[in-house]
């Protein structure tokens, strides 16, 4: 979507990552001209879920890519047209408009075919095939419009044209024995000739220069069912238009079409593009309904899709296409990693216990109150990262805006992180898949690709009958995109301690960076709730020293 900025926290999103987002989505958009939308990158967990079902936030919708779409260039907006309409308003659509292609489409909107120039161009040139009529099943609708003519006589509700198309230019006599029924003629003012056309009881009789029938003729044609109509037009011109009266479908291309949708990739359609050198090609929506036309000339932009990234600032955890994006700002908690810009941007990062504080003082700050929705997501966000405050990595200013937000929000914060921990931490009919990428994040480290989960739990026990397929899942991650140490953080929330448990070929590092010895594949590490502060840091030291050695 054009003029829109992202706002996207990291893969796999914990609490943080989305609360941020939903709240600082409303922050710009409440301070800014451009519209903001917050994104998650992966599927909530149970405890996400759970506060924003308890604030009665909408889950964000998923962003796959920032690369740029079709649907993000300023691509035509052509209005298809229906394929019974003659090719004379095809051509003047297309000539209004300067046009070289039209999408053709039926009463769902969805693609039938494409009317190009070059296809009206061909069609005019069969000119000499006198029996086009009959062939395109042309509407009388069609003929009345193309040579501006006006109704006589009209025989049934649909009347439709057999014959082959004629101009009366002789003798009555001669017309006989050219003449067939079911016939389309073009005639002048002489009776006798038309006395003869009835008489034949051609399909159509078409006077020129706005003549009408006489009585008599008139109940003729009448009685021998001949459809008559009178164009302004003379013989010349009469026959020389009526072949435009065929309607669109007849000569249209439809066959092989080509068409892009709005979600395909820029890149991708520059090769079809290519190797195919058509002057335009449809673009649907969603619904397959066309919504306009792309042309090469369409591919020269230098839009880019705007994100504002939240909770991190790691290539490796962001939106994938990220460099093709236009990174605004950037609002974080972490340690600054490898996410380069070609710009300066605004960068936000404060050594606080959740961005969810960092993005409540933004609100503060510029004397704006958030919505109680916002304040009950952040609020929910800095008791999850935080612990309920009993985290290291906890602040004064994280217990400071804690207490401003549930204030707001209404709630009290103890009896809430009850509510919360509880539904978060059930892993009841979960997979071990599902358990492991709740909240999991890679990081680089001496150029050695790692993996950190963190399971939050209130019951260790309620682990242990899947703790060795948890460990064979974990083996299998590390084999398959290539970590070198994959570590799951098994954090019980009320005797604030984790349980570690380690895979991969470097899994020795943990025993080493925390001077511990696993027993029956684990080791309990006290007072060690917080991945960024306490289990990173500790392993870089440790890669760090090993690389050196």
């Amino acid at each position: 979507m054009k003029d829109l900025i992202y706002v996207t926290g990291h893969r796999n999103p914990d609490s943080d990552s989305i609360c941020a987002a939903f709240a600082y989505a409303e922050f710009k958009n409440k301070t800014g001209s451009t519209p903001a939308l917050a994104v998650r990158l992966g599927e909530l967990n149970q405890e996400t879920q759970f506060i924003l079902n308890y604030f009665g936030a909408k889950k964000p919708p998923l962003l796959e890519t920032v690369k740029l779409q079709v649907g993000d260039l300023n691509i035509d907006t052509i209005h298809p047209i229906a394929p019974d309409i003659s090719l004379k308003m095809a051509w003047n659509i297309m000539k209004t408009n300067n046009l070289k292609t039209l999408p053709v489409v039926d009463e769902n909107e969805y693609l039938m075919g494409i009317l190009s120039v070059s296809s009206l161009t061909t069609n005019y040139m069969d000119i000499w095939d006198n029996t086009i009529l009959s062939k395109s099943n042309t509407t009388l609708e069609n003929v009345l419009d193309t040579l501006s003519a006006e109704p006589i006589y009209i025989h049934g509700k649909k009347p439709r044209f057999s014959g082959k198309i004629l101009v009366a230019a002789m003798e009555p006599s001669s017309l006989t024995s050219m003449v067939e029924e079911g016939d389309v003629v073009i005639v002048g003012d002489r009776e006798e000739a038309q006395n003869v056309l009835l008489d034949k009881k051609v399909s159509l009789m078409i006077l020129t220069c706005s003549q009408k029938l006489s009585e008599d003729m008139n109940k003729k044609a009448e009685q021998n069912s001949v459809t008559v109509i009178s164009t302004p037009h003379d013989s010349f011109t009469a026959a020389r238009l009526i072949v435009q009266s065929v309607p669109v479908q007849y000569v249209m291309a439809k066959d092989n079409l080509i068409a892009f949708s709005v979600d395909d990739l820029v890149e991708d359609i520059k090769d079809i593009m290519v190797e195919t050198r058509y002057r335009s090609y449809p673009v649907v929506d969603s619904g397959n309904r066309v919504i306009g036309m792309i042309s090469r000339y369409h591919l020269i932009s230098s839009h880019k899709k705007k994100v504002i990234q939240v909770d991190h600032n790691e290539r490796s955890q962001s939106v994938p296409g990220l460099e093709d994006a236009e990174i605004l700002e950037i609002i974080d908690h972490h340690r600054v990693a490898d996410i380069q810009t070609n710009t300066p941007i605004y960068f936000r990062n404060e050594p606080v216990g959740s961005t969810s504080t960092i993005v409540a003082s933004c609100f503060f700050e510029n004397g704006i109150r958030p919505s109680k929705k916002a304040a009950g997501l952040m609020a929910s966000a800095i008791i999850s990262d935080t612990l309920l405050l009993k985290s290291p990595t906890t602040t004064p200013k994280d217990s400071l805006m804690l207490k401003r937000l549930s204030e707001i929000a209404d709630i009290n914060p103890e009896e809430f992180a009850q509510e919360m921990f509880k539904a978060g931490t059930s892993l009841k009919g979960k997979t071990v898949e599902q358990i492991f990428h709740q909240d999991f994040k890679t990081f680089n480290v001496e150029d050695m690709k790692i993996g950190v989960a963190q399971v939050y739990t209130m019951d260790r026990e309620g682990f242990m009958p899947i703790k060795d397929e948890m460990l064979a899942f974990m083996e299998k991650k590390s084999r398959d995109v290539d970590l070198k140490l994959v570590v799951l953080m098994l954090t019980d929330i009320l005797n604030e301690g984790s349980l570690i448990y380690a895979a991969g070929p470097k899994k020795d590092i943990i025993e080493k960076a925390f001077n511990v010895t696993f027993k029956d594949d684990a080791a309990f590490l006290p007072g060690v709730v917080s991945r960024k502060k306490q289990v990173i840091p500790p392993l870089t030291t440790e890669i760090t020293i090993a690389r050196k050695n």
